[in-house]
């Protein structure tokens, strides 16, 4: 059983799960532009609980994205701080994959459609379907798109999708044909348990490296350079 750290703080939620020796420790607190200033000592606070050490750990894992720009910088600055000390492994896990797989675990929904509100009227959005070993896989790229273009992207079938995140709040209107649980979004923000089971695989098949080659996942940033003439 791997021993490891979760954190995220991609959006309004700060969140950090550790796994130490079959026992699960999790903190969550919803906390905008405050994430700087809390991140490390719920940290610190998970570890004294668990009895252990950075150093004792097998790898960490960070939220990538995609989300607030801020938020994902922080996570990313703290994630490479951290493994550079303490020498540890690295696995960044999608904030879209991870709510998606809540919705899995809290609710045993195997199709979800996750939105995550992304200003500028647009939605970081993406879809899942459970796999046999009961992981959220990606059957849509991200991408960052106006609400009402969504179904148009999605083109997927999909048996009564479950849907996460906070663009179904912001957008409600637009998004309410996509989901069963449109009017009742219980998941709204990724939580750093789930990220520690996504990365589960990826540290057991060798995807984790070494912290400063930990990347964020903007998402627009990459949509935006793509439009920029002669950068096809």
């Amino acid at each position: 059983m791997l021993n490891l750290i979760a954190i995220d703080t991609s959006t309004e939620g700060c969140s950090v799960a550790l796994s130490w020796q079959g026992q699960l420790i999790e903190q969550f607190e919803l906390c905008p532009q405050s994430h700087s200033t809390i991140l490390l000592p719920m940290i610190d606070a998970a570890l004294k609980q668990a009895g252990c050490t950075l150093q004792q750990l097998d790898g960490l894992v960070f939220g990538q994205g995609p989300g607030s720009f801020t938020g994902v910088r922080i996570g990313i600055g703290v994630a490479q701080g951290l493994a550079f000390s303490a020498e540890l492994p690295v696995v960044g896990v999608s904030t879209l994959q991870a709510m998606a797989q809540q919705a899995l675990e809290q609710h045993q929904k195997t199709e979800v459609i996750a939105a995550i509100d992304a200003r500028m009227s647009e939605i970081y959005l993406s879809a899942f379907r459970a796999d046999e070993q009961g992981i959220m896989q990606p059957i849509v790229d991200e991408t960052v798109i106006a609400p009402n273009k969504a179904a148009d992207y999605l083109k997927q079938a999909f048996n009564a999708p479950y849907g996460v995140g906070t663009g179904w709040q912001t957008y409600q209107d637009i998004l309410a044909p996509l989901a069963s649980n449109a009017e009742n979004i219980e998941i709204l923000f990724p939580n750093a348990t789930a990220m520690l089971t996504l990365a589960v695989e990826q540290f057991k098949t060798g995807k984790a490296v070494s912290a400063e080659h930990a990347q964020p996942v903007y998402v627009r940033d990459t949509v935006s350079w793509k439009k920029l003439p002669g950068r096809e």
